[in-house]
């Protein structure tokens, strides 16, 4: 898989993807990351690439045929044109799996400012966002979405079928899991655990899903 996002500020998103899981599966040829400067596609020398909002309102916008120039650079017949946006399709483990398995280019355009020239929708298969609430620009929804797909992709891990029985895959949410040492402060890991019956344990793993780790806890 390809996947280009085309962004203000590459390097940070670099600094994010070029590392850990995300780093290893390019190294190994499971996904291609690319990165589009937007601001190489500035109107003038001074490298504006947004202007004010037509009818007053606070804030900058990004220029459509600024966007639409840096989009038209790397866009194919193939390509799935994502726009990052807090009022889109929320993004999940399914549309993640969704993009994984039937995308071989995706493209995502990191919105920032206030927004984006509404007529860059023309171009753009579909907006997401992956929670309700704002950031100041789409590098770090960029960043979840490449991370979620990637780590969905053959040949990122080495051990086939790791990503099958995650939270969101079989269970709703993961069960707690246990590691050294067995015993820490009072608290033990569960004998099922340590039983070696495997069949129990998926159904112990099945009954606890729901109580996952991630619940907050009080801390002590």
């Amino acid at each position: 898989m390809r996947i280009t996002i085309l962004t203000l500020f590459p390097d940070m998103m670099r600094g994010i993807l070029d590392t850990s899981i995300v780093g290893k599966a390019q190294k190994k040829g499971a996904v291609t990351i690319d990165y589009v400067d937007i601001r190489a596609f500035a109107v003038d020398a001074y490298g504006s690439v947004d202007d004010r909002p037509f009818g007053g309102g606070a804030g900058m916008i990004l220029r459509v045929d600024v966007l639409h120039k840096a989009l038209q650079s790397v866009m194919t017949p193939e390509s799935h044109v994502i726009l990052t946006s807090a009022g889109g399709r929320l993004f999940s483990q399914k549309v993640a799996k969704e993009y994984a398995t039937t995308k071989s280019h995706l493209i995502i355009i990191c919105g920032h400012y206030e927004g984006v020239d509404a007529r860059i929708l023309k171009h753009v298969h579909e907006e997401i966002s992956i929670g309700e609430y704002v950031l100041t620009g789409g590098e770090l929804p960029a960043a979840v979405i490449t991370d979620a797909v990637t780590r969905l992709l053959p040949g990122v891990f080495a051990k086939e079928g790791v990503t099958e029985n995650e939270t969101y895959s079989k269970y709703a949410k993961e069960p707690p899991a246990y590691t050294r040492p067995q015993e820490y402060e009072g608290q033990s890991v569960p004998e099922i655990l340590l039983s070696g019956d495997h069949k129990k344990i998926e159904e112990w793993k099945e009954q606890h899903a729901t109580n996952s780790q991630s619940t907050v806890r009080n801390a002590k």
